[in-house]
């Protein structure tokens, strides 16, 4: 059998569980510091945000407002939202980034792979042929081009600029 390792995912959920006294997505939402914490788009029932520990450039994730661990606790209207934000945000990522693809997908549960499984969330990984190459087998490494600033400033810059034309 095969194995996948994800070492740096230690680093990351450490650092949630020292930083944060609660959930972390449910602070940032409180916040409202959309830039600060790079929250790019918002609909009544859910949000849109750059993860900090992408696994490639533009690796977003879409959530719900409220804080359920599973897709079966949210509202007809919550998923609805979620599913409206994830199209538009692989709009807008293919639009900016001009990916050859996507890996789209929820983790739901620890055990499944949930870094922060108590607020369910939807990954939207862009991905280009080529991307990952032997980088994360030789070296550990993976290769992130651009600055989370840089990704937020393009996305919103895009968002606007598409405004403008509609």
């Amino acid at each position: 059998m095969n194995k996948l390792w994800a070492p740096w995912r230690a680093k990351y959920i450490t650092h949630i569980r020292k930083k944060q006294k609660g959930c972390l997505f449910c602070c940032i939402l409180a916040e409202r510091q959309d830039k600060r914490n790079y929250i790019f788009m918002r609909r009544g029932h859910a949000f849109a945000v750059l993860n900090i520990y992408p696994y490639s450039n533009g690796h977003c994730l879409v959530l719900s407002n409220r804080h359920v661990s599973d897709i079966d606790k949210l509202k007809r209207e919550e998923w609805t939202d979620m599913m409206d934000l994830l199209m538009e945000t692989k709009r807008l990522l293919t639009r900016v980034l001009k990916p050859d693809g996507f890996n789209i997908g929820l983790n739901l549960g620890r055990m499944a792979g949930a870094g922060i499984p108590g607020h369910v969330h939807v990954h939207i990984v862009p991905r280009w042929r080529g991307d990952h190459n032997f980088m994360p087998v030789t070296a550990g490494a993976r290769i992130i081009s651009q600055s989370l600033d840089v990704i937020y400033r393009l996305l919103m810059r895009s968002r606007f600029t598409e405004r403008k034309r509609t």
